[in-house]
């Protein structure tokens, strides 16, 4: 059986399209467990509704220190062997749960599998594909691209729509982090991918919504994802051995300056001014 857990909190507005997803799987070997937060709006009514329909949701709904904590007893209530996160305002492709329940029935224990991500606004417009290929933990803290509008994006899977894995990952790596409350996600994929059989899919299995009004949109927009990007790096680059950290050190170094040459190299009028004037001296000379 898998999983899917739903943390949320006052989600009126995604939380019925998010149980729909799950029944629009027809998927036999799932549950579709939602810990609500104690909501205040018609959160709790609408679930309550879809319950009684449908068997496989199961719900509680009290006061929580966040989304991490929800995740946690979402994961003390789960039956299935298999655990998959679903966001109130994300959802999958069609027929994702039964391939994921096929793909599982042969990996070991305990397996992370990740597809690919689209990343959409809210009106479902695609602005790009997250395609996490490479999950190594050194690949998780190295890797970059810099895309046509110069901004850095991150090649770990960037949404928990499109990764699943044993629940029996957790006994080894423990469970989410309940003071982390924006970066539980890679907090999680770090120790994960050290701990467990990782395969990568190239398959688009989840769509994420990315748009103004939620965290980790008004926290990106502020600059401070980033910010708590680097700084969860730098604790978990402490935790390995002085050589592993060197060797990091220098790959970050080499890989963020040529990203930097491949983009301006792409980009000429985007050089600073100051570097424009330097390039012309020399070519003059």
């Amino acid at each position: 059986m898998i999983s899917i857990i739903t943390p949320v909190y006052n989600g009126e507005r995604f939380i019925e399209s998010c149980l729909q997803v799950v029944i629009d799987q027809n998927c036999l070997e799932v549950e579709h467990i939602i810990v609500d937060g104690g909501s205040s709006d018609k959160t709790v009514e609408i679930i309550k509704n879809k319950a009684n329909q449908y068997p496989h949701i199961r719900w509680i709904s009290e006061k929580d220190q966040g989304q991490s904590d929800a995740l946690n007893k979402g994961i003390a209530m789960a039956k299935g062997q298999i655990i998959g996160v679903l966001n109130v305002d994300d959802f999958y492709e069609i027929n994702v749960l039964n391939r994921i329940c096929e793909i599982f029935q042969t990996l070991p224990q305990p397996s992370l599998i990740v597809g690919n991500c689209n990343v959409c606004n809210l009106e479902g417009k695609l602005i790009f594909i997250n395609k996490a290929r490479r999950l190594r933990a050194i690949d998780l803290l190295l890797e970059r691209r810099i895309n046509d509008d110069g901004i850095i994006d991150a090649s770990f899977p960037l949404n928990p729509s499109v990764y699943f894995y044993h629940k029996s990952l957790h006994q080894q790596i423990g469970l989410y982090r309940v003071e982390e409350h924006y970066a539980m996600d890679l907090d999680f994929l770090l120790k994960a991918v050290s701990s467990s059989h990782v395969k990568y899919f190239n398959e688009t299995w989840g769509n994420y919504r990315f748009y103004p009004g939620t965290k980790t949109y008004d926290d990106s927009a502020k600059g401070m994802s980033l910010v708590r990007m680097r700084n969860l790096f730098n604790d978990y680059i402490k935790t390995l051995l002085l050589m592993e950290q060197w060797q990091i050190w220098l790959a970050r170094n080499i890989n963020f300056t040529l990203l930097k040459l491949f983009y301006f190299y792409k980009h000429p009028e985007r050089l600073p001014e100051s570097i424009k004037q330097r390039l012309t001296k020399y070519s003059r000379t």
